[in-house]
C-alpha cells in the first residue's frame, strides 16, 4: 500500500506544472558561472525580507513569482555586492566584480583562489587558480586549508581520514586521486561534520567537482612514474573515455611493482614481580606488484535521468615482507636471553567489486539509487626462523610457520529521494548492508591455537536531512537510524557472548551565515566507529617469541560528540572543534600469561570517555605569482591512562606549522617548496617525545598545449620524518617507538592527456561503512 502511495505521488509530481520564476544567472569577469552566492529579494520601499535562493554551479538561481516592487541583493565571498530592482520580470545575466583589496604594497584579489562557506562545508575553487597548477588531485588535496595528503593518504585536521567523492561517485581506492589531474577539478569542498546522509562512521568528507567535459569522442589519459628510496618502484597506468551521445564508457588499466623500507626500534618495559625490559630493533623490506582494472558503463536517456554500472578488479600476485628483529632481554637488570628472528611473509589478495546506479528526476522528485556488491579474498603465509641464547649459554632454535586466509563478501543497496518543501529540500532515503567474513588461521606447531571464525553482519539505516536558505542564513538539519545485528561464530557455532546489536540515533544540524564580510559555520554531528572485522577476529596471531598480537571479539564501537566552528574572511580561515570521546578503541599491551611474563600480548580495548579541543589557523593570499599558504594547527586532549607507576594525565597540547608554498615561473614552471613541523605532545595513550619536521619540493611544467605533463618531486628531502613516541600499554607494560620510514624519495611521473573527460558515472557506492572496516 505504501509503495502505491509513494508512485502515485511521484505521479502526480511528474504531471503538476512548475510555479512561475523569475530567473537569473551570475558571471565573473571572466564571463563564468558564480556558484553558491546568495540572492535576496526585499519589498519596497519597506525593506521587508520576501524570500532568498543560492545560485547553482551554471550560476543560475530562480526565485518565486513577485508582483510587487522589490530590490535583489547579491552577495558572495571574493566580489563586491550588487543591487538590482525587481519588478517581476527575469533579471538576465549579472556580471559581479571581484573585491580587490592591497597587502602592503601588493595588490591582492580575494578570488584566486578564495576558500569561503558554502552551507555544511568549506569550499575552494581550483579553476582559473594557481592550484590548477599542483599536478594530481593528491598533491592538490595537501594545498587546500585543514587538508593534509601524501601518496594517496589524506586527512582532514582533527576528523581523521575523510571519505571523497568525485563528482557525486564515491573513491574506490586512493590511486584515482593521483590519476585525476589538478587542471581539470573545478572546486574541492571539505566537510569537517557530515550530515545525516552519510554513514555514522563518516568522520569527514572532501566533494570533489571536476570541469565541464569539453565534448564526444575518444579521450585518453596515460601516466608513468618512477620513485627512487633506496630502492625503485614503477608505476604504469592508462585512462579512457568514449563519450557518444548519450552512452559514455570509461576504463582503466593499472600497473605497479615496487620496493620500501623501514627501521624501528623498540624498548619494552614490564613491571610484574620481576622487572622485564626488552631491547628490538627490527629491520623489514618489502616488494611487491599489483595490478587493477576498472570498466564503467553509463547511459543517459536524457538530462533527467541516467544509469550506469561498473566494475573493478584488483590483484595483488604476490608480495613478500621481511623482518630481521635481533632482541636482548633483561630481568631486574640482569642478562637473561638475547634472540635472532628471522621472517618472511607472504601475501596474496584478489578484490571484485560491482556498482549499479540510477539517477533521475520526475517532476520535482529527484531520485538516486545505487547496489554493490563486493568480494575481497587475502591469504598470508609466514616462516619465522628463531634463534636464541641464554644466560647459560644455552642454544635453542625453533621453526614457527603460520598460514592465514580471510574471505570477505558484501551486498548492499541504498535509495535516496529529495524534493523542495516549504522553500527548502528534504531529502530521506535508506540503506542495507549484509557482510560475510570468515578467517582462517593455522599453527602447525601448535604455539597458538588454529582459528575458525565467521563474522556476519546486516545492518539497515534510515535518514531525513533538511535544507533551507533565509536570506544569507542557510540551516541544515537531520537524524539518521542505523540497526545492526552482528554475530560471531566459532566453526560455524555462534557465540552469544560475542554477538551483538545496535540500535542508534545520529543527530546533526548545520548553520553558516555571513556577518559583515565574515563567514562563519556551526555545526553539530555526532559519529561512531565500529571495530573492523579484523580486531573483532578471537585468533591469537603470532610475531615474534616475544609478542603476539590477538583481536578483541568484546571491543565495543567508538561514540563521538562533534561540536564545529569554521570562519572565512577573504584568505584567513579558522576552525575550531570541541569532542567528547566514549569507548575509544586503543592499543595495549599485558603479559601473555603467568608463565610467560617476556611475551607480549596486544590487543586493542576500550578505555573511559574523555574530551580533546582542536583548532586550526590558515592565511592563504596570492601576491603576484606567489601563492604562500601559512598554517597553524593545535590538539589538545584530557586523557587518563593506565600506566605502571598508576594513572597519569596526558594532555600535553600537540602543535603542527605549516609553510607551503606555489610559484608560477617563467617558461610554464612551477615551483612547489613546502615545511611543515610538529611538535611533541599527547595523542590517546601515546606521548610524542620528539618534534619532527620534512621539506618537500616539486617541479611541475606542462607543454603541447597541457597534453604533455612533467612533474619532478623530492619529498623529505633531509630524512629528518623520524617518529619517537612512548605508548603506555596497560598497569604493567610501557613501550618506547623509534621509527624511520623510507619517506625520503625522488619521483618523476609523466603524463599525457589526449581529449582527455571527466565520466559521466553517478555511481555512489552503497555499504561504504562495511567496505571500509574489511
Amino acid at each position: 500500500m505504501k509503495y502505491s502511495f509513494l508512485s502515485f505521488l511521484l505521479f502526480l509530481s511528474c504531471l503538476s506544472a512548475r510555479a512561475q520564476v523569475i530567473k537569473g544567472q551570475l558571471v565573473d569577469e571572466n564571463s563564468q558561472p558564480v556558484e553558491f552566492a546568495n540572492i535576496v529579494l526585499y519589498s519596497l520601499p519597506d525593506s521587508a525580507y520576501v524570500q532568498g535562493v543560492v545560485s547553482d554551479a551554471q550560476g543560475a538561481f530562480a526565485l518565486n513569482r513577485y508582483d510587487g516592487q522589490g530590490v535583489l541583493r547579491i552577495t558572495s565571498i571574493g566580489y563586491l555586492s550588487q543591487y538590482r530592482e525587481c519588478d517581476g520580470k527575469d533579471v538576465g545575466v549579472i556580471k559581479l566584480l571581484p573585491d580587490v583589496h592591497m597587502l602592503g604594497e601588493v595588490v591582492v584579489k580575494s578570488t584566486l583562489p578564495r576558500t569561503r562557506v558554502k552551507g555544511d562545508a568549506m569550499l575552494t575553487t581550483v579553476a582559473g587558480t594557481v592550484l590548477e597548477k599542483a599536478g594530481t588531485a593528491d598533491n592538490l588535496l595537501d594545498k587546500i586549508p585543514n587538508v593534509s595528503s601524501n601518496n594517496g593518504s589524506v586527512s582532514v585536521f582533527g576528523r581523521g581520514t575523510p571519505e571523497i567523492y568525485i563528482n557525486k561517485r564515491k573513491v574506490y581506492d586512493s590511486s584515482e586521486l593521483d590519476r585525476l589531474a589538478a587542471d581539470n577539478i573545478k572546486s574541492v569542498e571539505v566537510v569537517s561534520n557530515p550530515g545525516a546522509q552519510y554513514g555514522s562512521e563518516v568522520k569527514a568528507v572532501i566533494r570533489i567537482t571536476t570541469k565541464k567535459a569539453p565534448g564526444d569522442g575518444l579521450g585518453l589519459n596515460s601516466r608513468t612514474m618512477a620513485r627512487y628510496n633506496k630502492e625503485w618502484s614503477f608505476l604504469e597506468q592508462l585512462n579512457f573515455n568514449y563519450h557518444t551521445g548519450g552512452w559514455d564508457i570509461q576504463g582503466m588499466l593499472y600497473g605497479w611493482s615496487g620496493k620500501s623500507w623501514s627501521k624501528k626500534y623498540l624498548v619494552q618495559q614490564t613491571y610484574l614481580e620481576q622487572y622485564w625490559k626488552q631491547i628490538s630493533e627490527t629491520d623489514s623490506k618489502s616488494s611487491g606488484k599489483d595490478v587493477s582494472g576498472m570498466l564503467a558503463l553509463n547511459y543517459a536517456l536524457n538530462e533527467k535521468h541516467s544509469l550506469g554500472i561498473r566494475y573493478d578488479l584488483s590483484r595483488n600476485p604476490g608480495s613478500e615482507y621481511t623482518y630481521h628483529v635481533p632482541t636482548t632481554v633483561y630481568q631486574d637488570g640482569l642478562f637473561n636471553e638475547e634472540s635472532d628472528s628471522r621472517n618472511r611473509e607472504y601475501v596474496q589478495s584478489t578484490n571484485h567489486q560491482m556498482n549499479f546506479y540510477y539517477n533521475g528526476e520526475c517532476g520535482e522528485w529527484e531520485m538516486d539509487f545505487n547496489a554493490d556488491w563486493l568480494w575481497k579474498k587475502n591469504n598470508n603465509n609466514s616462516r619465522i626462523a628463531e634463534k636464541s641464547r641464554f644466560a647459560d649459554e644455552q642454544i635453542e632454535n625453533r621453526l614457527i610457520s603460520t598460514f592465514a586466509e580471510n574471505d570477505n563478501s558484501l551486498y548492499a543497496a541504498k535509495m535516496v529521494f529529495a524534493h523542495p518543501l516549504f522553500g527548502g529540500k528534504l531529502s530521506f532515503g535508506g540503506e542495507y548492508a549484509f557482510t560475510r567474513r570468515t578467517n582462517l588461521y593455522l599453527n602447525p606447531e601448535g604455539i597458538l591455537n588454529d582459528d575458525h571464525s565467521k563474522i556476519e553482519e546486516a545492518g539497515a539505516s534510515f535518514f531525513a536531512e533538511y535544507r533551507r536558505s533565509f536570506g544569507e542564513v542557510n540551516v541544515q538539519a537531520g537524524v539518521r537510524y542505523e540497526n545492526v545485528a552482528f554475530d560471531y561464530f566459532e566453526k560455524d557455532e555462534r557465540k552469544d557472548e560475542q554477538s551483538k546489536k545496535y540500535s542508534d540515533f545520529f543527530p546533526s544540524v548545520a548553520v553558516s551565515f555571513p556577518v559583515g564580510k565574515v563567514q562563519f559555520m556551526l555545526n553539530y554531528a555526532s559519529d561512531i566507529s565500529r571495530p573492523s572485522y579484523s580486531q573483532l577476529r578471537g585468533n591469537i596471531t603470532y610475531v615474534n617469541q616475544y609478542s603476539y598480537e590477538s583481536g578483541n571479539p568484546f571491543l565495543k564501537p567508538t561514540l563521538t560528540h562533534n561540536f564545529i566552528l569554521g570562519t572565512v574572511y577573504r584568505w584567513i580561515n579558522f576552525s575550531g572543534g570541541f569532542q567528547h570521546v566514549e569507548d575509544d578503541m586503543v592499543f595495549t599491551s599485558g603479559a601473555y600469561s603467568e608463565d610467560e611474563p617476556k611475551i607480549a600480548l596486544i590487543k586493542r580495548v576500550n578505555v573511559p570517555a574523555y574530551n580533546k579541543l582542536f583548532a586550526s589557523l590558515t592565511f592563504s593570499p596570492v601576491i603576484g605569482i606567489w601563492r604562500p599558504m601559512f598554517s597553524g594547527r593545535i590538539m589538545k586532549q584530557w586523557y587518563e591512562a593506565d600506566t605502571p607507576q598508576g594513572y597519569r594525565n596526558l594532555d600535553n597540547v600537540l602543535g603542527m606549522l605549516s609553510w607551503k608554498n606555489s610559484l608560477e615561473l617563467p617558461g610554464g614552471f612551477v615551483l612547489n617548496a613546502d615545511v611543515v613541523y610538529r611538535t611533541r605532545g599527547d595523542v590517546q595513550n601515546q606521548r610524542m617525545m620528539q618534534d619532527m619536521w620534512q621539506m618537500s619540493m616539486s617541479v611541475y611544467k606542462e607543454c603541447f598545449n597541457k597534453k604533455l605533463s612533467f612533474l619532478l618531486r623530492g619529498t623529505d628531502l633531509f630524512d629528518t620524518g623520524k617518529n619517537k613516541v612512548k605508548m603506555y600499554a596497560g598497569a604493567v607494560r610501557m613501550m618506547e617507538l623509534t621509527e624511520e620510514p623510507n619517506s625520503r624519495s625522488v619521483s618523476l611521473t609523466v603524463r599525457y592527456k589526449f581529449n582527455s573527460t571527466k565520466s559521466k558515472y553517478k555511481g555512489t557506492g552503497a555499504g561504504e561503512s562495511q567496505k571500509n572496516r574489511m
